[in-house]
């Protein structure tokens, strides 16, 4: 049984073992694979493993070998699904491994724009506090959560999770869901049309998949919406912004701040508005990227391989 590993560096950059892989069969794991590389490197491949590493149908087609996909994370986007069954290939993604990181790093960026850590820090090493003729000072506005409220859009296992974190802070949390079913109650939290809790939520939090209805959800019709002191929090994917817009807002101070892990297209192109938008932070797509969270990737993944060589495939998409 032949196993390739397409971009393992992402997933395992030295601090894992893929030693429940090599358990299975003969595997190769390559740091990167440019798309030009893909059919020489897995065409011997019955199983291939890929993190951003795309499989077009082109590619697919020079892949007579292959009879499994394993994407080491929860977006299948990279994989041509229609190709892949065709070619009787199965597909197989990573659900719910970084439901307690992600909603971490949510907090990690809302908490940066209530009290501005790093700049106060940078202002002390500088010597402001040493020459201030007060026992304390601040350097921009500071900001309490308690009794604000956050508007989540989408309420998966990552929505609730962060939901319970702002509970756990006294915010009011509303949500809304994808409208293609009832939502479910849940307790302590308020589910209202989308257009209301953009119109109440002194912060909107993004946690829902992107879709062909959900593409450019936030664009500056619905920032019209929000109160200038919002603040916009985006872990869930890029293309949920129209970037242009987002931009635009924070500049002219119609939008307080925004908080992002995800960028349409990455790593962002050099022209990108929000790389010099005002009151904007921007990390690099890491919210899922803690050790622990990529630990239990691994086991889930090399277990998704277990079950399919098993004949008891899971977490099967397409």
């Amino acid at each position: 049984m032949r196993i390739v590993v397409l971009d393992g560096y992402t997933l395992n950059p030295g601090d894992l073992s893929w030693d429940g892989l090599h358990a299975i069969g003969e595997v190769t794991v390559y740091e990167r694979t440019a798309e030009s590389q893909i059919v020489d490197r897995a065409t011997d491949a019955d199983i291939v493993l890929t993190n951003k590493t795309p499989l077009s149908a082109a590619t697919l087609q020079q892949l007579p070998k292959l009879r499994y996909i394993g994407v080491l994370a929860t977006g299948y986007n990279i994989i041509d699904l229609q190709a892949a069954k065709e070619h009787s290939i199965l597909v197989t993604n990573v659900p719910a491994y970084s439901m307690q990181s992600v909603p971490q790093l949510v907090f990690a960026l809302l908490l940066e724009f209530c009290h501005r850590v790093q700049q106060h820090s940078d202002s002390v090493v500088k010597g402001d506090w040493s020459s201030s003729i007060d026992f304390c000072y601040t350097v921009s506005p500071l900001m309490e959560l308690s009794g604000k409220t956050i508007g989540l859009i989408g309420l998966g296992q990552i929505g609730k999770q962060t939901a319970l974190i702002a509970k756990a802070m006294g915010m009011n949390v509303v949500a809304t869901g994808s409208g293609r079913r009832t939502p479910e109650p849940v307790e302590g939290l308020t589910w209202v049309p989308l257009e209301e809790l953009l119109q109440h939520s002194d912060v909107v939090s993004l946690h829902c998949p992107l879709t062909p209805e959900t593409k450019e959800l936030i664009n500056a019709e619905r920032i019209a919406l929000m109160k200038p002191t919002a603040i916009l929090i985006n872990t869930a994917r890029g293309g949920l912004l129209n970037e242009a817009d987002v931009a635009e807002a924070l500049n002219q101070g119609r939008l307080a701040g925004a908080g992002l892990d995800v960028l349409t297209v990455e790593p962002p192109t050099s022209d990108n508005p929000l790389l010099h938008a005002r009151n904007v932070l921007i990390t690099p797509h890491i919210a899922w990227a803690t050790q622990e969270a990529r630990a239990r990737l691994m086991t889930i993944a090399v277990g998704n391989v277990r079950a399919f060589l098993d004949g008891q495939a899971r977490n099967l998409i397409g």
